[in-house]
């Protein structure tokens, strides 16, 4: 089967500079794209892809909140994150769910080339330069569902908000906002928004 594949970015020209690069070099005609997570599983139900390139925030929220779900009714989709956001912090969470291609959008055009040349052809990922993980990142510790509520805190929702969101207790995004606190050493939100600057964790 010839690859199909979805890009979901919330910039346009992220999107269509990835979808030329994929016809032009790779000559991958099927090549859609989605600016939201709303966006994103409507079209998944519309077509059958084989390849699916995502960033971690959408114009709707994180796709962290949607990806769980992605990966148990598409288990044969291959799932590459193209992000700004820090590989060490978001890559080694994302392995939990079994994916191993995570590209920052600062590397040079070849590794870009090179690395969607392994993906689109189901390869290992190329070996990640140890040069680019800052292993001091304070938000390396988070796990999946403490990062997703991480972005709403940085945008400054409360914990109601949140919980209503996410679908989950009050009382339990509570329990997991402490520990993103403790994990980070951060003793308030203005710590934490200082921190998230710091290590370029946008939201």
């Amino acid at each position: 089967m010839s690859p199909k594949i979805l890009i979901a970015d919330d910039h346009s020209m992220i999107r269509k500079g990835l979808k030329i690069d994929i016809q032009l070099n790779f000559g991958i005609t099927d090549v859609y794209e989605v600016a939201s997570c709303n966006e994103l599983m409507k079209e998944l139900v519309k077509r059958k892809y084989t390849h699916l390139i995502l960033d971690i925030i959408l114009t709707d929220g994180s796709t962290l909140e949607v990806i769980p779900n992605i990966k148990k009714v598409y288990p044969d989709l291959q799932i590459m994150v193209f992000s700004m956001q820090p590989a060490e912090v978001y890559g080694e969470a994302l392995k939990q769910y079994d994916i191993q291609y995570y590209l920052s959008k600062s590397v040079s055009e070849e590794t870009i080339s090179i690395s969607l040349k392994k993906f689109l052809q189901n390869e290992q990922p190329p070996k990640t330069s140890n040069s680019f993980i800052n292993k001091q990142n304070p938000f390396r510790a988070l796990a999946p569902r403490e990062l997703e509520i991480l972005h709403y805190l940085l945008k400054g929702s409360g914990t109601k908000e949140i919980a209503e969101v996410l679908n989950l207790k009050m009382n339990t995004v509570s329990t997991i906002k402490t520990r993103i606190y403790e994990k980070t050493n951060a003793s308030n939100i203005r710590e934490l928004l200082e921190l998230a600057s710091l290590y370029n964790v946008n939201y």
